[in-house]
């Protein structure tokens, strides 16, 4: 989504603060008395699909852990381990733990390698949003968590965000803003409780569940009308370091209000010197017949290294390519943040209003739903 401003949650200092004195090769940033390093921090797996793992570094309390899967030994410098990461190469995971108090220090190196061997275009982890329980259900809470709260990300939204389960006024467990149904379809629904109040839902995997380049698709289908803003699309998981845009924003859904004719989508990366209007965004019109609402369509993202390519309904049917030469004609503070070594999580939000799509107005119907049928990651 555009022009996000997002405040961020945490910030670690010790890559600023780095000065090395007395350090010398023992691990020691800053300071130095003697004091003994952390403990190296542990690397645990659970099961993805066909051979692809999800890994989860631990440490003892207190300590940062910074990690990298490209080969190099980890530093203070390296990405910060923010939330498991889907492992679907093959590859080394290295990570160390820095903490201490009053000297801060770094653990010994951590590794672990993975060799799945897995060929391209296997589908690698999913949400199906299987529900058999007869009754709507929570979203997996193990996959999803919330933004909540009246424009709790910038664009100047009208909605209420609502989690699964609260009943903070104007959000209701009777009539939950998010919900899997028994049709085996993601709901998420925006309603008007009372004239001029709005509810909607905004899920993300962040802290839960990220991964670093593969084949994303989402398929789904949106709700078209006046101030309508639904959405799929990833941030990075540093965004607690380093905020919007610097994390990179990868929008694989996202359109505004009615549907006109050719109806479209938009696909569109955002980072440090090219947002807004300064971003890279291409739309692609369906064809003839064809609309994003009312139908279901597959919304796709290719990430490699040096790559952001989406398309629609088929992946040979790509319709954008952005590498990093795709800044050069933007300005020369643009920097590229897909391949900096983090993980990237997943949001599927229905804005209500905002700064692009402006207020509903009395052609706007309530309640409405963005519908999504599953989301998947494949391997390259």
């Amino acid at each position: 989504m555009r022009a996000q401003a997002i405040v961020p949650t945490a910030v670690f200092l010790a890559s600023v603060l780095m000065c090395g004195c007395g350090g010398g090769n023992s691990g020691t940033i800053f300071g130095g008395g003697g004091e003994s390093p952390p403990a190296a921090p542990t690397i645990s797996t659970t099961a993805a699909q066909n051979g692809a793992v999800i890994v989860t570094l631990s440490g003892t309390a207190g300590v940062v852990i910074n990690y990298t899967v490209d080969g190099s030994t980890p530093t203070p410098a390296s990405p910060q381990y923010l939330a498991p990461f889907l492992v679907a190469s093959n590859l080394a995971v290295k990570a160390i733990a820095v903490g201490g108090a009053p000297v801060l220090m770094t653990s010994a190196v951590t590794s672990q390698s993975f060799s799945p061997n897995i060929p391209s275009g296997m589908l690698v982890w999913s949400d199906e949003f299987t529900n058999t329980s007869g009754a709507p259900a929570q979203p997996d809470p193990t996959v999803w968590t919330y933004d909540t709260g009246t424009d709790c990300c910038g664009n100047n939204e009208l909605e209420d965000y609502c989690a699964w389960g609260s009943s903070t006024s104007p959000c209701s467990t009777t009539s939950p803003s998010e919900f899997v149904g028994t049709d085996g379809y993601l709901h998420i629904e925006a309603q008007q409780p009372s004239p001029g109040f709005y509810t909607s839902a905004r899920l993300k995997t962040q802290g839960l569940f990220s991964f670093q380049y593969g084949r994303l698709e989402v398929r789904a289908q949106v709700p078209e009308a006046q101030g309508f803003w639904p959405a799929a699309w990833l941030l990075g998981n540093n965004i607690q370091n380093v905020n919007w845009p610097a994390c990179g924003e990868q929008d694989v859904l996202e359109r505004i209000n009615a549907a006109l004719s050719p109806d479209w989508n938009e696909g569109s990366v955002h980072g440090t010197g090219f947002t807004g209007g300064t971003g890279l965004g291409t739309q692609y019109n369906f064809p003839s017949g064809q609309t994003a609402g009312g139908q279901f369509h597959t919304y796709g993202m290719i990430w490699s290294p040096g790559s952001v390519q989406y398309y629609i309904d088929a992946a040979s049917n790509v319709y954008a390519t952005y590498t990093p030469s795709s800044l050069t004609p933007l300005n020369d503070g643009a920097v590229w943040p897909f391949d900096a070594g983090q993980s990237n999580f997943i949001i599927l939000n229905l804005a209500i209003g905002g700064t692009w799509p402006k207020s509903p107005d009395s052609s706007t119907p309530f309640p409405s739903e963005m519908l999504v049928d599953y989301v998947r990651i494949y391997t390259n």
